[in-house]
């Protein structure tokens, strides 16, 4: 993998294996740094992980960190954006620069206030859903706005054709 990670994703105290290894696959194609803050609700190897991560931890980087404090302190907060749904603006708003972070929340309770309150009020994002809607899963969210922040730097590492011999996705 690249040293320059595409883009940085922050999963804070996540609870469901297979979501993670569904993250750490994206990851693994978008050339983005994986960071998991703990507490993590399982073991690092969980079959449900393995099975949804399929081959790709070994392609991933995967960055563990102790607190969300010990975190912050690897980072400049203005590169920082944090997915909540009572977020200011539509992810697809802000400018997205190669590296730039995403933070997201546990699935259960979502980013906590104390992340919330550290980000700028234009780096609070949110996907837009019908109305009647509480969420997505945290994967799909991960997925939509990870693709969008890699899209926003022209794809820069990807492949034209990508293993071209294949007709699936899976």
């Amino acid at each position: 993998m690249d040293l320059q990670p595409t883009a940085n994703v922050v999963l804070i105290a996540p609870e469901i294996p297979q979501n993670t290894g569904n993250i750490i696959r994206l990851c693994a194609n978008v050339g983005a740094r994986l960071h998991l803050v703990e507490p993590i609700g399982f073991k690092l190897g969980n079959p449900g992980l393995r099975r949804a991560s399929l081959d790709y931890g070994d392609l991933t980087d995967i960055v563990i960190h102790n607190s969300v404090d010990e975190f912050f302190q690897t980072i400049s907060i203005d590169n920082v954006y944090g997915a909540t749904i009572p977020g200011t603006v539509p992810y697809t708003v802000p400018r997205y620069q190669r590296e730039d972070t995403i933070i997201f929340g546990s699935e259960s309770v979502g980013l906590p206030r104390s992340v919330v309150d550290r980000l700028n009020l234009e780096h609070r994002v949110h996907i837009p859903m019908m109305p009647a809607n509480r969420s997505l899963n945290i994967s799909n969210a991960v997925a939509v706005i990870v693709y969008e922040m890699w899209r926003q730097t022209a794809f820069q590492g990807s492949s034209a054709f990508p293993n071209g011999n294949r007709s699936y996705f899976s």
